[in-house]
């Protein structure tokens, strides 16, 4: 196989969409002689003059020097037909998202490259074992799946197919260190690392929806504030396009065999035969305005009569101060994994006068209160204004298992565990994925941590006997390392 940090490597890009132009601008940013290839007369052309804006752009901003724009731009050369990718050390394809045509690529390519020659495919979502069993060297055949903006996204998926030999995915991996890319090695199955990783955020959220448990926007609120998402998972929704969004949940469920962990929601089926995708309709879950910006939905309204007696379970003494008896006129628990009703009888608390409070995240940014069917209307408002006492912004929910951000988390680092569990990646490379593939606050390992495995493991555990499904069963990775007191990051 090919040495990656020779001085004189040459490497081949077949497709010059925004993919392949991504591609071949960081390895030829990198020093590789790069030759760059695309079926449809003129688009090669196209894509090098693309990427010279986008270095020129880096010029200007005072990123990059104007000799190191030409010097790459000079290492790109375009080439009018496949035959001309014969040089190539290693060759990535780039071209549309189809298995077929990309198996006919590496079968034609295969007579062309030489005997050391990588074949990586970038694919996001098509088996890479398919695509190698089309040659007759499938050893040499990896994936390579990119991030788009190539340039931008540090990282890239270095994946093994059943047969790809490991000197070729090793090649990959210095490949991508040298044109300065984190690469994440996985084995080939579905969705790789970030777009299975990804199978926890959304559907969970709209799991919470499809029950009553909260509307969108809270549940935004909520995983922004409380959880430290950059953007709740309505929010993005609209960014990636519901229709995408919803096709890589439906995909990624049947390519597990119907996993109830992965199943999609009804509700984002309705709303693409609706046309609500939307940023780019103008109207997805938020409403968007000519600026793009998204239409503000106000929180409700603050009560101003705070109850003269509370108790509180322990967890909330930091919060709200410790009352006598069990009478008072407004009684918080603080339940993992359980709703209010539960908490209440098991208590022994009268259920009219209970609510819970999420404890799980602290209670600096935002507060989650959960009412149960029988909680009175003015012990809602009581609780409410108590919590918001010092300007602290509240949220109130319905009663749930595992509130909101509980259920999301957790369903997040149960789907990690899983990975690592299935031995598709290791502990770190998955949480390194998570960050730069995701942009979480933290590797779904290490958000497990952060918050105790135990504590995870006890809001599946109630989560699963309460609701009494499959999709909240604790992987064993998560139940055998917190009942040692390990840390999630402990391989095996």
């Amino acid at each position: 196989m090919f040495d990656a940090t020779r001085h004189d490597l040459v490497a081949g890009v077949a497709g010059a969409g925004t993919m392949g132009r991504g591609i071949a601008q960081v390895l030829a940013q990198c020093g590789a002689r790069t030759l760059l290839f695309d079926a449809q007369p003129g688009a090669a052309q196209k894509g090098k003059a693309a990427i010279g804006e986008a270095l020129g752009k880096l010029a200007e901003k005072g990123r990059l020097k104007a000799a190191d724009v030409d010097a790459a731009l000079g290492r790109i050369e375009v080439v009018d037909r496949l035959e001309r990718l014969s040089p190539s050390h290693v060759l990535v394809e780039a071209i549309i998202e189809d298995l077929s045509a990309k198996r006919e690529l590496f079968s034609r390519l295969e007579g062309i490259v030489g005997e050391d020659c990588v074949l990586a495919s970038n694919t996001s979502s098509l088996s890479v074992t398919e695509m190698a069993a089309a040659c007759k060297r499938p050893e040499r055949v990896a994936g390579y799946h990119f991030f788009n903006p190539v340039p931008v996204m540090k990282i890239v998926e270095v994946v093994d197919g059943v047969l790809t030999a490991p000197r070729a995915t090793d090649a990959l991996t210095a490949l991508a260190r040298r044109f300065g890319h984190e690469p994440i090695r996985c084995k080939d199955t579905p969705g790789f690392v970030v777009n299975h990783a990804g199978r926890a955020f959304v559907p969970e959220s709209l799991r919470v929806l499809s029950e009553g448990v909260a509307d969108f926007a809270t549940i935004d609120r909520i995983l922004v504030d409380a959880a430290g998402f950059r953007i709740g998972p309505f929010g993005l929704m609209d960014l990636v396009g519901l229709d995408v969004a919803h096709a890589v949940m439906k995909s990624m469920y049947h390519q597990y065999y119907e996993e109830p962990k992965y199943r999609p929601s009804f509700l984002s089926e309705a709303r693409v035969a609706a046309g609500l995708l939307g940023r780019k309709t103008k109207r997805g879950w938020y409403s968007y305005g000519v600026d793009g910006s998204a239409g503000k939905i106000p929180e409700a309204p603050v009560p101003t009569s705070t109850p003269k007696t509370v108790w509180a379970v322990p967890e909330l003494h930091e919060l709200i101060s410790l009352g006598k008896s069990k009478d008072a006129e407004v009684c918080f628990v603080a339940p993992l994994g359980k709703d209010v009703t539960t908490a209440a009888l098991e208590l022994g608390l009268d259920p009219a006068r209970t609510v819970g409070v999420d404890p799980l995240f602290g209670f600096a940014k935002r507060r989650t209160l959960m009412v149960n069917p029988a909680t009175r209307k003015d012990v809602r408002a009581a609780a409410h204004a108590l919590l918001a006492f010092d300007g602290v912004p509240v949220s109130v929910i319905n009663d749930s298992p595992g509130f909101v951000a509980q259920r999301v988390i957790a369903h997040i680092v149960n789907v990690g565990c899983d990975i690592c569990q299935m031995r598709i990646a290791s502990p770190a490379d998955l949480d390194r994925a998570v960050v730069l593939g995701l942009g979480y606050p933290r590797g779904p390992l290490a958000m497990g941590d952060a918050l105790g495995p135990q504590k995870i493991l006890t809001v599946l555990d109630n989560m699963h006997a309460i609701f009494q499904e499959p999709r909240y069963r604790p992987s064993p990775w998560l139940r055998r390392r917190a009942q040692l007191g390990l840390s999630l990051l402990t391989p095996e």
